[in-house]
């Protein structure tokens, strides 16, 4: 039989592991986010088959949403308002930014409550919690890629043949995505200690749709006020993706270089106050 002095002695010798809350750098985030690269995966692919379980129509409604939208906003702003459209027909381009403003609103709604919505995994176990809000956002880019289909069928049927600025496109999804997940970061950590995120964020994602040029075009925004305008980086995106699909005049720089400055900015300091609260998460979920 072993003594009470080779117990102590075997039990001092276990190494003990500690868990810091959070990453103390860029680096050690980023190296912490591709060690658990498949955690990303899984989790994205969850909140992609808990959003259709049990729909009757499924990834159909990715189709109905822009096409309903775009039914009304031709109905109100193109036939009774009589909003130009730079030259193209106004249902396609409603459409043209109906398709990336919905992937916006849609990853910004889940980012937002991703860590609420996953509260035992904040709680019982540790990961990384970036890693929810993001896989929020990639759950969304399903919607927009048949959403995105159908955008460019309907662009064809019109007899429009995108060129070359069509290849632009990813670029203009990536501003979206790091403005969606920039803002989400701010409001996921905000909404674990202030639970009326969750009831204003609808407010706000119907004042920013005003915000923006979806039913009217950027044009009609003085000269002078397009740098102050385009701080709203999804002007840049809306704008960005009807010239790459529909030829409408190019986007400003002034317009373009403040959206991608605001996105940047909003990123950045995302990510920052993520960081900070991380710490407190699982105590005041």
């Amino acid at each position: 039989m072993t003594s009470s002095a080779d117990r102590l002695d075997s039990l001092n010798d276990k190494r003990v592991v500690r868990i810091h809350p959070g990453a103390r750098s860029w680096s050690e985030t980023l190296t912490e986010l591709l060690e658990h690269r498949e955690l990303l995966y899984f989790l994205t692919w969850r909140d992609v088959k808990v959003r259709y379980k049990q729909t009757v129509l499924g990834t159909a409604w990715a189709v109905l949403q822009p096409l309903t939208m775009m039914v009304i906003f031709s109905l109100f702003f193109g036939r009774l308002a009589k909003m130009p459209s730079n030259g193209v027909s106004y249902p396609l381009f409603a459409l043209a930014a109906l398709v990336p403003w919905q992937f916006f609103a849609h990853s910004l709604g889940e980012s937002s409550n991703s860590l609420v919505q996953n509260e035992r995994l904040v709680t019982k176990t540790y990961l990384p919690r970036l890693i929810l809000p993001m896989s929020s956002l990639g759950s969304g880019l399903l919607d927009f890629a048949i959403s995105f289909a159908l955008l460019l069928t309907l662009v064809l049927i019109g007899g429009i043949v995108p060129g070359l600025t069509a290849l632009t496109i990813p670029l203009f999804l990536l501003l979206a995505t790091v403005t969606a997940l920039g803002l989400g970061l701010w409001l996921a950590a905000l909404n674990v200690q202030y639970r009326d995120v969750r009831y204003t964020l609808a407010f706000l994602t119907q004042i920013w749709l005003f915000m923006t040029p979806i039913a009217y075009p950027s044009s009609l925004v003085p000269a002078r006020w397009q740098a102050v305008y385009g701080l709203n980086p999804m002007a840049g995106v809306v704008e960005g993706f009807r010239w790459a699909l529909l030829g409408t005049p190019t986007p400003s720089f002034r317009l373009l270089g403040a959206s991608s400055s605001g996105a940047v900015l909003l990123l950045i300091s995302g990510f920052w106050y993520f960081r900070r609260m991380e710490r407190t998460f699982a105590d005041t979920i």
